[in-house]
């Protein structure tokens, strides 16, 4: 029987197909397994499901004599080598249907936010009551509609958003690493530009590619400088994406008007300038945490390891970095 090997204690309702046709190893209690712990074990496992903050190395994989498949639970994959799991001959797979649309409804949300100054306001009212229409100088925000919305990364987040902006009156322009076939740019209603050209395009600008060691940093000092001076920044993806210190010289020189962050660059946690601004609005790393969402993922991880094992259902590899 083949044996699988879970790093964490969490969802088991879903896990119990994946329990009945293998032999499954999870945490004590409500531990999470350390890296050590795992390259302690790891040789007796056909599978590992790892959490997306799981480092899978070049080591462990080297330690890894029976792995045939890593299931992570996230749809993305920067906590794994996957150039060299391709290698080895182990499949990487990912959980990308369930959380396309929880992100996309998070960054349009970030967005409106941002364009209305919502949080801003609910913190002035809080203080100030009857006050607050006086503070504010009769500027409300920014609008959306007929706005351009830019798009870096037109994968499947991306598309769902581009749907519901034009939903909302907006234009879409994108840039992605290969341009959408004719017919799906006709279809979602975009147009694909070069990077200049959506930075210099761009009232709203989304970041839903994911982290590789190519889009490390692709938008830092230069691309903020070519932004429109009322550009709003909008990052759900991953934070090492954007240069964090260049954003906030960029918001502090007003080079642009504003930005709406779900994740951050050092660790998760945004700089301190950066929360004392009341032109940035800012969200615990937070696109996929809703229940329902975390339970089709974990149903997912599942699917993933079955689907491979057995070629009996859908399952995600990541095919390239």
């Amino acid at each position: 029987m083949k044996r699988i090997l879970v790093t964490y204690n969490l969802f088991r309702e879903c896990f119990d197909e994946l329990d009945s046709k293998y032999d499954v190893t999870f945490p004590e209690g409500s531990k999470t397994l350390k890296y050590d712990e795992v390259m302690e074990t790891i040789a007796e496992y056909d599978a590992l499901c790892s959490m997306f903050n799981f480092p899978v190395t070049k080591e462990l994989m080297d330690k890894a004599e029976r792995l045939k498949i890593v299931s992570n639970y996230a749809v993305g994959y920067d906590n794994i080598d996957v150039a060299y799991a391709l290698e080895k001959g182990i499949t990487i797979t990912n959980t990308p249907e369930p959380v396309t649309n929880p992100t996309a409804d998070l960054a349009l949300a970030l967005l409106l936010n941002a364009s209305r100054r919502i949080t801003e306001f609910d913190r002035k009212l809080r203080l100030l009551g009857s006050n607050t229409k006086r503070s504010i100088a009769h500027d409300s925000g920014h609008p959306i509609t007929h706005k351009t919305l830019g798009i870096l990364g037109m994968g499947r987040i991306g598309r769902a958003l581009s749907k519901r902006a034009i939903a909302c009156g907006m234009n879409v322009v994108y840039h992605n690493r290969r341009q959408l076939y004719i017919e799906e740019e006709t279809r979602l209603g975009v147009t694909y530009v070069s990077k200049n050209e959506l930075l210099a395009q761009s009232d709203y600008l989304s970041i839903n590619a994911p982290h590789t060691a190519e889009t490390y940093h692709i938008i830092g000092e230069v691309e903020l400088k070519k932004m429109k001076p009322t550009a709003i920044l909008i990052n759900t993806s991953r934070g090492a994406l954007v240069d964090e210190n260049a954003l906030v010289k960029a918001l502090q020189n007003k080079e642009i008007a504003g930005a709406a962050l779900d994740v951050f660059e050092f660790n998760d946690v945004p700089l301190p300038e950066l929360l004392a601004m009341d032109n940035v609005v800012v969200t615990p790393h937070i696109g996929t945490h809703i229940t329902d969402t975390q339970l089709e993922m974990a149903k997912t991880v599942c699917d993933n390891v079955i689907g491979f094992f057995e070629g009996d259902r859908r399952y995600y590899p990541v095919l390239r970095i």
